[in-house]
């Protein structure tokens, strides 16, 4: 075994650890040295973002000392930052396995810092923490969940005092608080049971009130309670509050997929637990149809990713892609803002810059300014703090299956996400259209966007160097043309340049560094990749349109923009 990954066995085994920890150590060491080697080759890295990793013994997994060190580093900034005065913390957790243990170490950690805490009585939302740490005046938070990543994980997301994810210069500080933590020793892991205090329902009614407050046409619901919908919660956290909300909001035909419907760690129906999935949506799929229904909801496992199931024109059900849902969302909320004379001059919607363009298009249409972010709602959350004195944000979103709807929480919420769509689909059906009708005409209006994404996973120590290595490459040698249209724009968010490769000429690009790049085409096509921040894998996000005369046409360009994204794959060699 390398020395460097014995040392942090060796430490493991002589240090201040539980008994069964060095027991589990020594059974690894003879009978699977190579995981235990995977287990202690680095540190679990504290990112932007927090932990995620596979659950286990060691440095590099999630386990009671590597929360306890990272939570050591987060108590320390936020005592830096805060003063010898009241801090005070909200923590929830999802349904995972070991979430409620990871929770309630963070609490004991953080309480024998001196730091007041507000632990949910059981798992919670992410979306809620957000808007709890806003609600209750807090400092910080933290969930402990790894969002839609399979069973054998498990994260822990921190959050500063405006509800958002950290950002700069507080992500980067508070890494460098984590890293040091040099030693287990360092750790107050008992000591303050005192400053905890559990909470509950008197969180899930303000939190349920402030959804209801972001309806817009309340009256249209009314004529349309008995909406057939379809709701899964695919082992998750929304079965806690989806089922309230949309009785709150006024429906009364809500159907809950039972096979799916009770928390559960181990996810035993799916193999990923994210609506992004078509299998994971395919029971719920199921039960629509069977009922007639008029919508599908499902949300991830710490609710903030939704996805949508609709009829087509066929009748025949189908699964909205990211893009497509934030299209509708979008549209929705500055189409019947402005119907019930609700629109401000000051209106904003943001996106990120890999999602579709499309709305940027009938947003300007709209008279709303549209702002394009990084990649992660933190960012977005960061713009609405930059931008609230003078500017009125109404709705966010990205591709990925994310939407945050109103100013009261800062990470992207699948809750009122559901809500909202259920909204719009009782608006169009009372105006005699489905959804995807209402789609394909505003593919008809603004234009026929047509997304597509490519994941390739790059597993074991060397898959973050192939990584990086594909990025340079890209980066050195941009493609000259795509699908037959000559590159005209390469931005490198890294380098924070964009440059026009046809005079050579450079303009800096005013976001935070990223490592992204991005192809724009002469014909306004548009190729982003991006490495993931959480796992070893890069995302290829293609984007190409054409005008649609009329929906008749639909098929047949959309067979056109998909043959061209294949031809862009293979011009990629990807």
């Amino acid at each position: 075994m390398d020395a460097a990954i014995q040392q942090r066995v060796d430490t493991w085994l002589n240090g201040n650890y539980d008994e069964e920890v060095k027991a589990g150590i020594r059974k690894q060491q003879s009978e699977n040295p190579d995981d235990l080697a995977d287990a202690f080759y680095r540190n679990l890295e504290f990112g932007t973002g927090g932990l995620r990793g596979l659950m286990g013994i060691g440095t590099n997994r999630m386990n009671k000392y590597t929360v306890g060190m990272a939570t050591q580093g987060f108590a320390n900034y936020l005592r830096q930052t805060f003063g010898e005065g009241e801090i005070k913390v909200a923590i929830a957790h999802d349904s995972r396995n070991n979430s409620r243990f990871f929770a309630e170490t963070t609490a004991n950690v953080f309480a024998a810092n001196g730091i007041k805490v507000f632990l949910f009585e059981d798992m919670r939302p992410t979306p809620e923490l957000s808007f709890t740490i806003r609600h209750l005046g807090c400092q910080g938070g933290v969930v402990c969940t790894a969002s839609h990543n399979p069973k054998e994980y498990n994260g822990y997301k921190a959050y500063f005092n405006d509800g958002g994810q950290l950002v700069p210069p507080h992500d980067k500080n508070v890494i460098a608080e984590v890293e040091k933590i040099a030693s287990v020793d360092e750790v107050k892991f008992t000591g303050g049971e005192a400053n905890i205090t559990i909470v509950g329902k008197e969180l899930d009614e303000a939190y349920i009130q402030m959804v209801k407050g972001l309806s817009v046409n309340p009256d249209v619901i009314a004529q349309q309670k008995d909406l057939k919908i379809v709701y899964t919660p695919i082992h998750g956290t929304g079965i806690k509050l989806v089922p309230q909300v949309l009785k709150a909001y006024g429906f009364t035909n809500v159907s809950i997929v039972e096979e799916q419907s009770e928390p559960n760690g181990n996810f035993p129906t799916v193999v990923y637990p994210n609506p992004e999935e078509s299998e994971a949506m395919s029971i719920g799929l199921k039960k629509a149809e069977a009922l007639d229904a008029d919508i599908l909801l499902g949300t991830d496992p710490d609710s903030d990713r939704v996805g949508i199931g609709v009829k087509d024109n066929e009748g025949k059900w189908v699964l909205l892609n990211g893009n497509q849902t934030a299209v509708l969302a979008f549209n929705y909320l500055i189409e019947s803002r402005k119907e019930k004379g609700l629109q401000q001059p000051n209106d904003m919607v943001v996106k990120t810059i890999v999602t579709t363009n499309m709305i940027d298009v009938f947003a300007e249409r709209n008279g709303v300014k549209c702002y394009n972010v990084l990649t992660g709602f933190k960012w977005i959350a960061e713009l609405i703090k930059e931008k609230e004195a003078a500017e009125n944000y109404v709705i966010g979103g990205e591709e990925s299956y994310g939407l945050m709807i109103g100013k009261e929480l800062r990470d992207k919420d699948a809750i009122s996400a559901v809500a909202i769509l259920c909204e719009m689909a009782a608006y169009e059906k009372a105006h005699g259209r489905s959804l995807f009708q209402k789609l394909l005409q505003l593919y008809v209006d603004y234009g026929f966007f047509l997304e597509h994404l490519i994941s390739i996973t790059k597993k074991g120590r060397d898959g973050q160097q192939q990584i990086a290595d594909m990025m340079e490459r890209f980066r050195n040698n941009p493609p000259q043309t795509l699908a037959g249209s000559p590159v005209a724009t390469l931005l490198d968010y890294e380098k924070r340049v964009r440059t026009d490769l046809q005079s050579g000429q450079q303009s800096p690009i005013e976001l935070p560094k990223s490592n992204v790049l991005q192809f724009e085409t002469a014909d306004g096509t548009k190729v982003s990749a991006r490495p993931s921040g959480t796992e070893p894998k890069i995302k290829f996000y293609f984007s190409v349109n054409a005008p649609l005369s009329s929906v008749e046409e639909f098929e047949k360009v959309q067979s056109e923009l998909k043959a061209k994204i294949q031809t862009i794959i293979s011009d990629l060699a990807l």
